[in-house]
């Protein structure tokens, strides 16, 4: 069976998630980590899509992103694969694939649940353990977004402008955000519309989103759907 394409709308950010084939490494050194931040804004620049959060992990990377067209993001992700992949392989004396398979992207609401996918994505250190502070993980946004360290990178997006009246007003009010950790409901139901590439927001938001792909965009649940009732063995 054919695979759907993503459900993908101009305008309306993503959250992004790229793993390593077979959970290995992606990032090996400080070069690597810097030629893909550099190879990200380069293509990000070229395909016009606004990256409002990243965080490398070292196997595998998140995003949260807006594109300007349709097909944008799977345009940007292309040209970094194909720059960055030749160069990893070339330095670790490695061949074949880097990645698994087609990253996987979820529409997300830009209310309430964008600035959870911001915490979601820049905490991602803090839940594996790596750090205990986001802000001593360096390849991350958050520096950028919590203390206004530049990052040519990022664009922020209008609801993170909308923390504050002026940039000192909006990184502190992003602080106390991060603060507040995700509990698990948001944290399991983040990682399901990323998995599955469906919209991640309230039921209006998912309903303006049926109408325009005429698709289902709600998760599924785990396991086959039981079979109807006049078909069930006796």
């Amino acid at each position: 069976m054919a695979r759907l394409p993503r459900l993908d709308l101009p305008g309306i950010p993503q959250h992004v998630v790229q793993r390593g084939n077979d959970r290995q490494a992606c990032f090996a050194t400080n070069v690597d980590y810097g030629q893909y931040l550099q190879e990200l804004g380069e293509a990000a620049l070229k395909h016009d899509c606004a990256v409002h959060a990243f965080v490398l992990m070292t196997n595998h990377v998140h995003l949260l992103v807006t594109p300007s067209g349709t097909g944008a993001i799977s345009r940007m992700m292309q040209a970094v694969g194909r720059r960055y992949v030749g160069s990893f392989n070339a330095r670790c004396q490695r061949t074949g694939t880097l990645w698994e398979g087609r990253f996987k992207a979820a529409l997300i609401d830009s209310e309430r649940y964008l600035m959870a996918c911001y915490r979601y994505i820049e905490l991602n250190p803090v839940r594996a353990g790596m750090t205990i502070m986001p802000g001593d993980y360096p390849w991350s946004s958050y520096a950028h977004n919590a203390w206004g360290k530049q990052h040519p990178l990022i664009t922020p997006h209008q609801e993170y402008l909308n923390l504050g009246s002026d940039p000192a007003a909006r990184q502190t009010a992003y602080r106390e955000l991060i603060r507040e950790l995700l509990d698990e409901p948001q944290l399991i139901a983040l990682r399901q519309h990323t998995q599955q590439q469906r919209a991640w927001g309230s039921d209006r938001f998912r309903q303006q989103i049926e109408a325009l792909t005429q698709r289902a965009v709600s998760v599924r649940p785990r396991g086959r759907p039981p079979k109807p009732p006049e078909t069930l063995e006796k």
